[in-house]
């Protein structure tokens, strides 16, 4: 049969049978030698056309050191043989059908040493010119990632580079994963052709950046342009899939990877939990771990940190002079609860708390170093703690139309805020919300943190030291150990709470929650019990609201030591004569009504005198006033009970132990 005429190609890669490959390898199994007849168009013109009739391969064809490099590079599981032989045979390629031919594959990449076993070489020659077309090639898996579904170009990742090889030009894109808009694609490029290289910042999705790069690359890298430009467009298509997935995974909601403790470190800390002396040990580890004194903030501390667990969490301020340790507290509070449960931030911008996303703050602690790195977050930080959960509108693209829409973002809670300030004056707002931490700036104060100082220079200090990662990987597992579950108080019908103003209403729900955290943190020593809804929950115990009496009394609470020392004489009057009304007519303190006559008559003050000192106490919230408006009589309530006679903190309006046992037990 007659072979077809060869045609002139402008580009070399085009020079091919027009019979096709398979028409190609029929003629090189045969050897057949082209007839003298055989003549083209130009030949008729009297032109002589150059025979480009293929020829045998030749295993022993020499080879470069550059391509036999390119293709250790690719497959560098074959053996040094077969290495070689792939190298020949896309140099023989390459010299018929241009130099932009891209590498060929390699029967089963993984494994191909195995698959040319036993086989006559010529075979294997044979298999790799059975098609021209390009062929993805997987990548090595110890160099990067496969390519995504639908690329049509094999490439590998280094960190924040994706590189690209297409026959002898290596492209290099650095700084992909850095564009999260689908409208734009900066990043920097490099070609490579043997040691000449061109590299440029450009957008890929500018055509004029394209064009630029491609007419200054072409003489540099000694390439054609087209072959330049079809290539860029293959790796643009690449680049724009790989964006595309970064995008939609940076979308997704992050989920924090959930820690796996092994037997013995579950068993040590449900063994935590169930010490009977639990507040006690959580004083002690965290003196351990370098806090020293403050057992009412250390343990207020943890205990609001636990309450991130629960529908309503407590809210902590710490407040203190500049050095005097409030980040300190924070610190060693915080360093006790699990790194996937606080989210810590130095400052946070107005928007920032509506932009984070889902349940990113869902039962977590959010932690602001100073108040001055929250000013402009104040707002979003007060419907956060009030809401538990932010929704924001807010311009943005359409990705699907490019125009702009209004979208819906919402970040939902609860979670427990924790924030610092040196500041004497707070945003009331704020303050109301939160439990108010006020750091020990005494003498006594410093000699101690002074003496654990020198302590820790000391053997025994060092052992010390050493032991504090243990305590705090040993309380973080107990952390995850507590489940977020239901707290019922069947006391909570009887307890009692200074209501005469209403700002009180939200201190009363931080001493509820007090109550609730212990209960929470004892849940490992409490019978768990069911509703009738089958819902689990633990109940509180007495001891936890007398616990919780202590810590509201310290910290929602005050001392006789505001007062004038005239005002105080008056109040321990009153408490005397109210007292005595109280024992003479069995009678309890509420329904009890002194007027103005009765005190003047009981303590012989005068008018003027009596009217300025009743006035503070009145002011402080130690009486109330019933009436005496509109010309009736002044009639006043005591509040105060005699509570810190020994300059102790008290907190007006709780019922004792005691009298709380006999109202729900019975007489």
């Amino acid at each position: 049969p007659r072979r077809p005429a060869l045609r002139r190609y402008p580009c070399p890669r085009a020079r091919q049978w027009e019979g096709g490959p398979a028409e190609l390898r029929a003629d090189e199994a045969s050897g057949d030698e082209t007839s003298g007849d055989e003549t083209s168009g130009d030949e008729a013109s009297g032109a002589a056309e150059p025979d480009l009739k293929p020829v045998a391969p030749s295993l022993a064809a020499p080879v470069t050191e550059a391509t036999l490099e390119q293709v250790r590079h690719r497959y560098p599981n074959l053996n040094e043989e077969s290495q070689r032989l792939v190298a020949q045979m896309w140099q023989r390629w390459k010299a018929r059908l241009g130099e932009d031919t891209p590498l060929p594959p390699y029967p089963e990449a993984a494994g191909a040493s195995e698959a040319a076993v036993g086989k006559p070489l010529s075979l294997v020659a044979s298999a790799m010119l059975a098609d021209p077309a390009p062929v993805t090639v997987p990548a090595p898996p110890s160099v990067g990632p496969s390519g995504p579904t639908g690329s049509a170009l094999p490439y590998t990742v280094q960190g924040e580079d994706v590189f690209v090889t297409l026959g002898d030009r290596a492209w290099r894109v650095r700084g992909l994963f850095k564009n999260l808009s689908f409208e734009v694609m900066k990043v920097n490029l490099r070609v490579t052709v043997g040691e000449r290289y061109h590299i440029d910042q450009l957008d890929l999705f500018n055509a004029k950046h394209r064009e630029s790069f491609v007419t200054h690359a072409a003489p540099e890298v000694e390439v054609k342009m087209d072959i330049l430009k079809r290539d860029l467009g293959r790796v643009l298509l690449l680049l724009e899939a790989l964006q595309d997935k970064k995008i939609e995974e940076t979308l997704q909601p992050k989920a924090d990877a959930a820690y796996t403790m092994s037997p013995e470190e579950e068993a040590e800390a449900l063994a935590l939990l169930k010490a009977p002396d639990l507040p006690s040990r959580i004083v002690a580890d965290l003196t351990t771990c370098g806090y020293v004194g403050e057992e009412t903030n250390k343990l207020m501390g943890y205990l609001a940190a636990t309450s991130r667990k629960m529908d309503d969490p407590l809210h902590l301020l710490i407040q203190s002079s500049s050095a005097a340790g409030k980040s300190t507290l924070m610190d060693a509070i915080l360093a006790l609860m699990p790194e996937e449960d606080v989210a810590q931030y130095s400052a946070l911008t107005g928007q920032a708390l509506f932009y984070m996303g889902g349940e990113t703050l869902r039962h977590k602690i959010l932690a602001i170093a100073e108040e001055g790195g929250m000013e402009k977050a104040a707002y979003a930080l007060k419907l956060l703690m009030t809401d538990k959960k932010l929704k924001i509108a807010a311009p943005g693209k359409d990705p699907e139309t490019g125009k702009l829409v209004t979208q819906t973002y919402s970040v939902d809670g609860p979670a427990a805020a924790f924030y610092s300030t040196t500041s004497s004056e707070v945003d009331a707002e704020l303050q109301n919300r939160c439990i108010t931490l006020t750091v020990d700036e005494s003498e006594a104060q410093t000699e101690a943190i002074l003496a654990l100082q020198r302590f820790q220079q000391t053997a025994e200090g060092k052992m010390t030291k050493r032991q504090r990662a243990r305590l705090r990987k040993l309380h973080q597992n107990a952390q995850r150990l507590l489940k977020g579950i239901e707290v019922v108080n069947p006391y909570a019908a009887h307890l009692t709470f200074h209501g005469k103003q209403s700002r009180l209403r939200r201190d009363q729900m931080k001493y509820l929650g007090m109550i609730n955290t212990l209960a929470l943190l004892h849940q490992y020593q409490r019978p768990q019990k069911r509703d009738a809804e089958g819902v689990p929950y633990v109940e509180v115990t007495l001891e936890d609201i007398a616990l919780a009496n202590r810590l509201a009394a310290e910290v929602l609470g005050r001392t006789l030591d505001e007062l004038a020392p005239q005002t105080r004489r008056l109040l321990e009057l009153l408490t005397r004569m109210v007292g005595g009304i109280a024992k003479e007519k069995a009678l309890e303190w509420p329904l009890i009504r002194i007027s103005r006559w009765d005190i003047r008559k009981a303590t012989g003050w005068g008018h003027s005198q009596l009217a300025v000192h009743l006035a503070r106490l009145v002011d402080l919230e130690y009486l109330v006033i019933h009436r005496g408006q509109n010309g009736i009589r002044y009639e006043y309530e005591l509040l105060y009970r005699g509570e810190g006679e020994g300059g102790a903190r008290f907190l007006l309006g709780l019922i004792s132990i005691e009298d709380l046992r006999k109202k729900k037990e019975g007489p």
